[in-house]
């Protein structure tokens, strides 16, 4: 379920109301831990972080008009979900997240390959994404992103 929101305030403003709160406590924790270089932006219809043009010109290989994204965050119809990159891409740091979620949630993880699935918005363990968005700067992932693109 994308939206056609063209800025963040936007996508914020359309959300039910039993979303709202969480949602924006997810971007809080995402903005006050993801490393200085990725902006927030809206990103295939979802509150994106991306490492935009200016710092990674060749873009993202499936549109390189899309600036490369690394994180996303979205209230879909049955869940809220939580997309990175970065544990897709890297085993150590996808063993890092399932063992410490272990710990910071009671409730059993519900993922994807770079989807995290929350049903209920207490169940999200906010310090812990807060933890995963800080793990990677833009740099190692662009660097971890070509090499991952070139195998």
């Amino acid at each position: 379920m994308q939206s056609k929101a063209t800025t963040v305030d936007q996508y914020m403003a359309e959300l039910p109301k039993d979303r709202q709160k969480a949602m924006a406590q997810l971007r809080k924790v995402i903005k006050k831990n993801i490393p200085k270089g990725f902006k927030e932006e809206m990103n295939y219809g979802m509150v994106g972080y991306v490492v935009p043009h200016s710092k990674y010109p060749a873009g993202y290989h499936c549109n390189p008009k899309d600036p490369l994204p690394f994180m996303s965050v979205a209230s879909q119809k049955n869940f809220i979900a939580v997309y990175h990159m970065g544990i897709y891409a890297n085993p150590k740091l996808l063993k890092w997240f399932t063992d410490a979620h272990t710990k910071a949630s009671p409730k059993k993880l519900d993922m994807g390959k770079s989807c995290i699935r929350y049903k209920k918005p207490e169940e999200i363990p906010y310090e812990l994404i807060g933890e995963l968005a800080s793990k990677i700067s833009p740099d190692e992932w662009i660097a971890m992103y070509e090499s991952n693109l070139k195998r």
